[in-house]
């Protein structure tokens, strides 16, 4: 039976019988080494009963190592008997006491017989009875613990799970928004069913198959997939599992998995988080004869060693393919690689009609529209969120999940829940206000792709506020345009501070951050320097232990420094065009921050009222707000907001921003562009990631 085939759970009826038996063994060598006694009397009151001739004189006896004597009870009338043992280095000292007590006329006379060995025998014998009891008893836990994996002398073997293919139930239709990832799929389906048609051709199915893509994008679904469809087993196993502290044993476990998956061919091995194990070998830390090293090697050497048509088939996972080794990348191994990309908005949708099976909807709610306000959400994201909606449902006891709770799940996913009981005092609720209504005014007038959804001051998660706001479509590329765009959208806050409160607090921190980090892809990575135009100066930015300890510069410390002075030229000219704006739209800037002291949070519809008619907003300390704007010109008042920001961190740090992830990469796949909030501070990120 293979090593990682399920074992009946065998019963552990038997384990009272030999936790009894160990109990008696010890009961029973206590009283045969200790000896049994009428009356609890112990050797010294035994020896003074002796020399104070309180026994009955004819009846001493020594017997080896025990002595036994018996004496009238005053109390009763009746004779008792006493026996003692003697510890083996006080026989000569009892004797001597024996000896004196007869000469002074205690005793008559006592017996002495010389110890035989019969006793040491016996008591020898108890003691290897005791010893291999214990190990019999952990014997028997070895052997019934081997199937679990549990067995200290089977860690050399796979911790790979089989599942059994007849219940197996994934199958393509399970997976949704993946068409072009399961159409890659398809043939390695029909070679586990019809191997012959393949061979008969000549033709050699892939004896590998790397699936690549985001977290939570379905690549382990798609693997399950393939064996629910063709109706094999499915071995799979994560690539931390096959790594111990002992060395060798990754070798040891790689082995036993694929000689178990040649044993149950046709199959599929699945190994997730190949990373893991796979990294790129000559820089790690252990360097040639790292144990993960040799795991690796031992991997390839596997995967080299079974013939195309054996019928074992590796699939593999990773989140990092550009930190895998070549050697494992290289035709004959994994011949194929399938990019498992975040899905588009009809994927989106087709994901939530898999999901929302089980769940009931009220009428208002249209999964179309759940899609277009989810951009860049995985398969594992929607889930999360229909899930969030199930749960917001049921806390107001409702039988059916509303458009609402949907809505409300979506921010509650991006932000975290509302903390409406966290006090904040009027400065830092007026100074959130502002500073949130600068990032929605900027991204209204200059943003071609996004649309404000909501704006907020109640704190959520970490955040003190926050401007939500999703694109009109997926976006695939970003122009430079639209890059310079969303610094102006993460200077806004900033901008309004310094306008109406005439100084600028530490709420924009990450803001900052973001803009830096902007501006430095835009001259570096994405060539779009007026001084250096088609120039990239960094390769690849990122440090991962087992591919490379540092970054190395590959330009002059003279282009570092123009680097610099044109990342802050671009800074500074998208923040003059901030506080233009912002003074050309002061009085939508006042409505929209009066209403958010009023209501707290304003949805994407009222805010494009406002904005279009900022005359329907009552400003009824508008006054108000224009003569403290006139009085902090001249620095008074400000150094309250700031000190009441810094030590309170709602004002310092009111939000993580979910900004569009198309500033890192404009090669990303669809709804790559998926920012969706704008806050105070925290990191920037994609919904669902880490």
């Amino acid at each position: 039976m293979s090593q990682t085939e399920k074992r009946p759970k065998r019963s552990f009826s038997g384990l009272p019988f030999y936790l009894v038996l160990i109990v008696v063994l010890i009961v029973a060598s206590y009283f045969f080494l200790n000896g049994s006694t009428a009356k609890s009397t112990s050797l010294s009151e035994a020896l003074n009963m002796i020399q104070n001739k309180e026994v009955m004189k004819e009846d001493v006896v020594l017997n080896g190592n025990t002595l036994s004597f018996k004496y009238l009870d005053t109390e009763t009338g009746k004779k008792r008997e006493v026996s003692k043992k003697v510890p083996y280095d006080s026989e000569d000292h009892v004797l001597t006491i024996l000896m004196e007590a007869q000469a002074e006329g205690s005793i008559d006379k006592f017996e002495y017989k010389q110890p035989t060995d019969v006793s040491a025998i016996m008591s020898g014998v108890m003691i290897v009875l005791m010893v291999a009891a214990m190990v019999f008893f952990v014997w028997i836990n070895f052997t019934r613990n081997a199937g679990d994996g549990r067995n200290a002398m089977n860690f050399g073997r796979s911790k790979a799970k089989l599942h059994d293919p007849s219940k197996n139930k994934v199958t393509f239709a399970d997976v949704a928004g993946a068409d072009e990832e399961k159409e890659e799929l398809t043939e390695v389906v029909d070679f586990l069913k019809n191997p012959k048609k393949y061979s008969a051709l000549g033709a050699k199915i892939p004896k590998g198959i790397l699936l690549h893509g985001a977290p939570g994008t379905g690549k382990t679904l798609l693997a399950k997939a393939v064996a629910g469809e063709a109706g094999v087993p499915f071995f799979s196993i994560s690539g931390s599992d096959f790594v111990e502290m002992f060395v060798g044993v990754g070798a040891s476990r790689v082995r036993d998995l694929f000689d178990n998956a040649k044993k149950n061919s046709p199959c599929i091995v699945f190994i997730d988080e190949i990373d893991a194990v796979g990294r790129h070998r000559g820089a790690g830390m252990g360097g040639g004869h790292d144990e993960r090293e040799q795991t690796l090697n031992q991997l390839l050497v596997e995967m080299d060693g079974f013939g195309p048509n054996e019928g074992v088939i590796v699939i593999a996972a990773t989140n990092r393919i550009d930190i895998l080794d070549p050697a494992l990348l290289r035709p004959g191994r994994f011949d194929r690689r399938v990019a498992v990309s975040r899905p588009d908005i009809k994927g989106r949708a087709e994901i939530l009609k898999v999901h929302a099976k089980n769940k009931p909807f009220e009428d208002d709610v249209d999964l179309k529209e759940i899609a277009k306000i989810t951009p860049g959400y995985t398969g594992a994201d929607l889930a999360n969120l229909l899930n969030e909606a199930a749960l917001l449902a049921a806390r107001r006891n409702a039988k059916k999940i509303s458009k609402a709770d949907v809505s409300e799940a979506v921010f509650k996913v991006m932000i975290g829940p509302e903390k409406k009981s966290r006090v904040m005092s009027d400065k830092e609720k007026r100074l959130t206000a502002f500073h949130e209504a600068g990032h929605a005014i900027i991204l209204r007038t200059v943003s071609e792709t996004d649309h404000v959804e909501r704006v907020s001051i109640i704190p959520a998660g970490g955040a003190g506020g926050y401007t939500a706001h999703k694109p009109d479509e997926d976006i695939y590329y970003t122009t430079r345009k639209q890059l310079i765009d969303n610094i102006m959208i993460s200077l806004g806050g900033r901008g309004a501070e310094e306008i109406i409160l005439g100084e600028i607090s530490t709420g924009a921190s990450s803001d900052l951050q973001h803009c830096n980090s902007i501006a430095r892809e835009m001259i570096t990575r994405y060539g779009m320097s007026e001084q250096f135009p088609n120039v990239v100066f960094d390769d690849d930015d990122e440090v991962f232990i087992g591919k490379s300890y540092g970054h190395t510069r590959v330009y002059s410390e003279e282009s570092a420094a123009k680097i610099d002075s044109e990342i802050s030229e671009i800074i500074r000219a998208a923040y003059a065009d901030v506080l233009r704006i912002l003074n050309e739209k002061m009085d939508i800037l006042n409505a929209v921050a009066h209403r958010l002291l009023e209501k707290e949070k304003i949805e994407g519809a009222e805010f494009e009222e406002i904005y279009n008619n900022p005359g329907m907003v009552s400003l009824t300390a508008s006054s108000e707000t224009e003569s403290d704007a006139s009085e902090n010109a001249g620095g008074e008042n400000s150094a309250d907001s700031v000190a009441s920001g810094e030590a309170d961190g709602t004002v310092s740090g009111s939000s993580e921003d979910f900004v569009p992830s198309s500033f890192g990469d404009l090669s990303g796949s669809a709804g790559s562009g998926d920012g969706l909030l704008f806050g105070d501070e925290g990191e920037n990120k994609k919904p669902g990631e880490d």
